[in-house]
């Protein structure tokens, strides 16, 4: 994993890369949020290395770049996936694994 992203998710229990422009970003923090978690979040059109990061996101798999989660320092991926979690009933237990919420 690219040592610019390392950084920014390093000891936070969930990281969303997002646009500020971005509806399904805006959806997936206001569903992380819906848990009671208190995610970090990059909007990469609003932060000086954005293009690098989204670079390094693409790397990772993540087409679209954005949103991007990170769940305990790993990958979970991006809108559809976060989305998938949430319908299988799995979101919630990787929140609480994380220490991201308490519940």
């Amino acid at each position: 994993m690219d040592a610019s992203i390392m950084r920014l998710i390093a000891g936070r229990p969930v990281v969303i890369f997002s646009k500020s422009t971005c509806f399904m970003s805006h959806s997936i923090k206001a569903l992380i949020c819906s848990f009671g978690a208190n995610p970090t979040v990059y909007e990469l059109d609003q932060i000086p290395n954005g293009q690098h990061v989204e670079e390094a996101l693409r790397q990772l798999g993540c087409h679209p770049s954005v949103p991007a989660v990170f769940i305990g320092q790993r990958f979970v991926g991006g809108d559809q996936q976060v989305m998938s979690l949430q319908i299988k009933n799995q979101l919630g237990a990787l929140l609480k694994n994380a220490g991201a919420i308490w519940i």
